[in-house]
């Protein structure tokens, strides 16, 4: 198994690192590595796009090949995570803060996000939540800048809600949440993630 972590901007250290320790604790083998180029994307079984500022992350996918190239690879049927603004370059609509930059996103879920749903820098918080498709206890969720899912379409799955707003989303192969599962020390979103991508890996083997 090779996950790949979109290497643009966020926390790619800490999401290499959660992704590692999700794999030891299910006992598979695989690789983690920096994804900077579609090239190196076609080596992988499942890619994370990490937080940070969607904009800024939608420009240097634009300079590269990789925005069409992530878009590829999702209709592939590979699974994509998506974790905080990786949220928001994924869904198929955004507020009209998102629409007044002028940034494209992805479109590959079928939601609609308020792109600081739960204010700015100064208002992030941390949380403990229910999500029960995910783990049998509390996930401990941190919220910076954090995005919302205002509306969902079609087989959207929703997996979780904080104070009224839908927080975690699953379509398919792609899933998205507004909080950040590599600052805590519960890799419970990455296993579930890696459980995605071995579903898919195993279907695909069997096909074969």
């Amino acid at each position: 198994m090779i996950i790949g972590i979109l290497g643009v901007q966020g926390n790619l250290q800490e999401h290499m690192a959660a992704t590692r320790k999700a794999m030891d604790s299910l006992n598979v083998s695989g690789q983690v590595i920096l994804v900077k180029d579609s090239k190196t994307l076609g080596h992988c079984d499942g890619l994370i796009i990490p937080g940070g500022e969607s904009t800024t992350i939608w420009k240097l996918l634009d300079k590269t090949d990789l925005f069409w190239g992530v878009k590829e690879f999702a209709r592939s049927g590979k699974p994509v995570f998506g974790t905080c603004a990786g949220l928001i370059i994924l869904a198929k609509k955004g507020d009209k803060q998102v629409n007044q930059t002028g940034q494209e996103l992805l479109r590959l879920m079928d939601v609609k996000v308020d792109r600081n749903a739960f204010g700015r820098q100064k208002d992030s918080f941390s949380v403990d939540l229910w999500v029960p498709r995910v783990s049998a206890k509390p996930f401990h969720c941190v919220f910076i800048r954090a995005p919302a899912v205002e509306k969902v379409w079609s087989d959207v799955e929703v997996l979780a809600k904080y104070s009224d707003k839908i927080v975690a989303v699953r379509q398919g192969n792609i899933l998205g949440i507004a909080f950040h599962p590599e600052l805590t020390e519960d890799t419970k979103f990455h296993e579930y993630f890696l459980k995605m991508v071995l579903e898919k890996k195993s279907k695909t083997t069997g096909s074969d």
